[in-house]
């Protein structure tokens, strides 16, 4: 569970910088505004997933005698 936070930042950098470049190539201008809101969500979405699906769970194991 270290790295997930450190996962979760690199992919909205990631996520940034395809917008940025969508954007200064200009076909943002050209996609409504109620889809860039989808995609968004959507971009989101994967990112949490990949990021909780990327820490490996720590599994303490007890045994009682």
């Amino acid at each position: 569970m270290r790295f997930i936070h450190l996962f979760l930042i690199g992919y909205f950098v990631l996520i940034l910088g395809v917008t940025l470049a969508l954007w200064q190539t200009g076909v943002l201008s050209r996609v409504a505004p109620v889809w860039i809101g989808v995609g968004v969500l959507v971009a989101v979405g994967v990112g949490i997933m990949m990021s909780v699906s990327s820490g490996k769970p720590t599994v303490t194991e007890e045994i009682e005698r």
